[in-house]
């Protein structure tokens, strides 16, 4: 029986190294890179790059190491620097993050805005630096810029975290608050799919699978994250609970109910597995994933 406790400590244990390697690399301004390894280094499910290595491997064709890594790498880079702008005082105004102070509270604001900058930014020195094109396909390779590009800029995780914004305090329907989290979360989570699946050469048939795999999972995480965040324990999360109803964000649990927004999770979840159903053993990952990402405690 496929151990997904087992696979998902592997995997952060290997991306931790990768990750730090990458900081290691980076040029001495001791203030900057101390922030930057603060909040990267700081621990957290690392969701969006084992996303990345596990659709890689569903697709079953070998993907050169530093290729993979640097894919993955610059997933957990971009999803990092989002935290500590949306962290902010002008954001979500958070004092602690992954059980650690945030970055603006650890340093100050000026800091923690260009350490998110710096993150970003080193996200696509990694993804575009010319040791981890070595073995790739030209045209795969671009295409992975161009998959995380998309996904963190104004047409994916910048808008939805503006709808976001805009939406405090309104209550929006349901179509609009799902249209939000495909934008605000789910956009980087398809990313991560169709980038490990790009880089393994996936037919355009496999991609569309892991697409809908991908775009369920994704809003299935952000249900499960709101449930989380009305009774989830904040020792076990390592950050606070309750702030979503504080701050008037539109959720799916102040929308629908709690157990309404129960039962849609585990319906995603299902429907992420279906999409799943040409793979074989090769997709066990992914689908274990599906069940940890609704039944996880943070």
């Amino acid at each position: 029986m496929f151990d997904i406790k087992i696979y998902l400590a592997k995997q952060r244990a290997r991306i931790d190294h990768a990750l730090a390697a990458c900081l290691a690399h980076c040029e001495p301004q001791p203030r900057i890179v101390a922030a930057m390894r603060h909040s990267l280094m700081a621990g957290g499910k690392r969701l969006r790059p084992v996303l990345c290595l596990a659709a890689a491997e569903a697709v079953g064709h070998p993907v050169p190491e530093k290729a993979l890594m640097a894919a993955a790498c610059a997933l957990e880079m971009v999803h990092t620097y989002s935290l500590i702008h949306d962290d902010l005082p002008a954001m979500d105004d958070d004092a602690t993050r992954r059980g650690c102070p945030t970055c603006h509270v650890a340093f100050d604001e000026a800091t923690a805005i260009l350490a998110g900058d710096a993150l970003l930014t080193l996200a696509f020195e990694v993804l575009s630096a010319p040791e981890a094109a070595v073995g790739v396909d030209g045209d795969r390779g671009r295409q992975t810029v161009y998959e995380l590009a998309r996904a963190a800029g104004y047409q994916g995780m910048i808008e939805g975290q503006m709808r976001d914004m805009v939406a405090e305090n309104t209550v929006l329907s349901p179509d609009a608050l799902e249209a939000l989290h495909h934008l605000k979360t789910g956009a980087l989570i398809r990313a991560a799919v169709r980038m490990g699946a790009i880089l393994a050469g996936a037919s355009q048939t496999a991609l569309a699978d892991l697409d809908t795999y991908a775009r369920h999972l994704g809003l299935a995480f952000q249900v499960a994250d709101d449930i989380l965040n009305v009774k989830g324990d904040p020792v076990l999360m390592g950050k606070a609970a309750g702030t979503d109803a504080a701050r008037g964000k539109n959720t799916y649990p102040s929308l629908l109910g709690l157990a309404a927004s129960e039962t849609l999770a585990v319906q995603l979840k299902d429907r992420a597995l279906q999409a799943l159903a040409s793979f074989g053993t090769t997709a066990e990952p992914l689908r274990a994933i599906a069940g940890y990402t609704v039944g996880r405690k943070r």
